[in-house]
């Protein structure tokens, strides 16, 4: 699992003109691009949430956790995008959406478990991310 996550003043979602997921935090929140692939699993979906709800990129070195910021998830399985040959990428290392979306949706519950308040995109859809990144401020979420 992948994760991208920024630090942002404002964010939202739209698909076919309407807003389907939208923060407008007083101060900071988090948008995060979720990339699932084969290997990951429900384990891994609450790690990564665990690990982006207590990361401290936000003023003061703060987390999420510790100011209560919203976090908007949106699946991006492009995070898993092969651009080593040519110039078309290969996507074979994304999990078929069957696989990735009941991970994507773990990884919001296990947010939500943790008192966030998450707002989301539509699996699949065309969506439009709009977004105000604050600094900015980008880190790419892994786990080892």
């Amino acid at each position: 699992m992948r994760v991208l996550v920024q630090r942002v003043t404002s964010g939202r979602v739209v698909v076919d003109g309407d807003v389907v997921g939208e923060i407008a935090p007083e101060g900071q929140g988090l948008v995060a691009l979720v990339g699932i692939t084969h290997t990951d699993d429900a384990d891994v979906a609450a790690r990564m949430a665990e690990k982006l709800w207590r990361l401290r990129i936000l003023d003061g070195e703060r987390s999420a956790a510790d100011v209560a910021a919203p976090v908007l998830v949106v699946s991006q399985f492009t995070l898993y995008a092969d651009t080593a040959k040519g110039r078309r990428p290969s996507w074979n290392a994304a999990a078929p959406g069957v696989v990735a979306e009941p991970l994507v949706d773990a990884m919001c519950d296990a947010l939500r478990g943790f008192g966030a308040d998450v707002q989301t995109g539509i699996f699949g859809a065309d969506m439009k991310v709009e977004l105000v990144n604050d600094g900015p401020v980008t880190v790419l979420l892994e786990l080892s």
